[in-house]
């Protein structure tokens, strides 16, 4: 891009959101406004006054995003296209999946999922390859593979969530109850921070380290599925029989993602910095980029992980009676909490920046880790129904 068209687009950023906005962002705010009330005439009459209220405040989220991020429009309408098409094929029953060819090799749940999870794993080879071969090509067919591998992801979970109902009635349910769906969740929710990222800084060369945590995630589906036999679809547990559950997982896996996120770019940060003091040139982005973003990442994810937090207290006050009672999964997201309040509080009214926060970032990753699997693992508690 030319320095012309680089101060265009920096001036065109500038400018109030509002002010931006084209005929064909309007016509994405219209499209979702169609499409709310349509869901609405559709199924009003079953939803409670909070499920109208999560499907208004989603409608808005999305055409805020998709204003303020323009792939996201083509993106969510191709997810949205390809959904409601797996939706129709099954039609009701699920006997379909066996002998469509789109459901049976492509859109079933499970079938996207496996997508998703390949692409991944491709997508990271593809950015590590380029970053050593010193390729825009592979760096590029990196980025085209996330895309598509986040879109697998999020086709999967909607498919999924009809599925639930096909296997009977009172086991549907949105598929954000268990480490399988909440782990494709992580996913793609990384993925899309990640692929944001890379677009504000115009470098996708610290691809394969947002993607290293993602394939390991991957992995986890992987053995979870073919181990556990995770996939298959269960009645929810009566504790996640609530409405709670729809904005607290996806706020806290917000938060959860992010926060994997900055660990990860801290990790090019540590050996970029390393390059550099030994004097030797280095393909990853400067110090000062991956810094940047490992911060708004970190914010980011805090700023969710606080509203999580808050919406599973009153989830708690609701379900058991009160808003806090040191179960170990409570605890554990305290600490987190603490940890990541500490580390934007030093870096705000301190200015800390360098390797240290870096280590940090690393070292909360692992603490998220704990709070997020290993409590389900090690500890009991009234959060019991995650265990592996």
């Amino acid at each position: 891009m030319s320095t012309s068209q680089d101060s265009l687009l920096a001036e065109f950023e500038q400018k109030p959101l509002l002010k931006r906005l084209g005929p064909l962002d309007w016509l994405w705010a219209v499209a979702l406004v169609v499409l709310s009330f349509n869901t609405l005439s559709l199924y009003g009459a079953v939803m409670d006054g909070y499920e109208i209220g999560i499907l208004i405040g989603t409608a808005v989220c999305l055409a805020w995003l998709g204003w303020a991020w323009r792939p996201m429009i083509p993106f969510s309408i191709a997810v949205g296209v390809l959904s409601l098409f797996a939706i129709w094929l099954y039609g009701d029953s699920l006997e379909p999946a066996q002998t469509n060819f789109f459901l049976k090799y492509l859109l079933a749940s499970q079938q996207a999922v496996m997508w998703m999870s390949a692409l991944y794993v491709l997508a990271t080879a593809s950015y590590f390859f380029g970053l050593a071969i010193n390729s825009d090509f592979w760096d590029r067919v990196g980025t085209s593979m996330t895309w598509v591998a986040t879109g697998f992801g999020f086709i999967g979970l909607f498919v999924r969530w009809r599925e639930s109902y096909l296997v009977h009635p009172d086991f549907g349910h949105i598929p954000v109850s268990n480490l399988y769906e909440v782990f494709i969740l992580f996913c793609i929710i990384t993925a899309l921070l990640y692929l944001y990222y890379e677009q504000k800084s115009g470098t996708r060369r610290a691809g394969g380290f947002a993607l290293l945590v993602i394939s390991a995630a991957v992995g986890f589906i992987l053995w979870y599925t073919f181990d556990r036999g995770a996939h298959e679809i269960q009645p929810l547990v009566p504790a996640l029989q609530s409405y709670w559950m729809k904005i607290h997982v996806p706020a806290n896996f917000v938060g959860y993602g992010a926060f994997a996120l900055a660990a990860m770019l801290s990790v090019a940060w540590l050996l970029r910095d390393r390059r550099d003091r030994k004097g030797l040139p280095s393909r990853l982005p400067d110090t000062e980029l991956l810094d940047d973003i490992t911060y708004k990442a970190i914010a980011l994810g805090f700023a969710f992980f606080t509203i999580a937090t808050v919406l599973g207290a009153m989830w708690a006050a609701e379900a058991w009676g009160g808003y806090w009672s040191w179960d170990p999964k409570e605890t554990w997201a305290l600490i987190v909490w603490l940890n990541y309040a500490a580390w934007l509080h030093l870096r705000l009214t301190k200015g800390w920046r360098g390797a240290h926060m870096a280590w940090w970032s690393i070292i909360g990753l692992f603490i998220t880790l704990f709070a997020f699997l290993g409590v389900n693992m090690f500890l009991s508690g009234l959060h019991s129904y995650g265990e592996l």
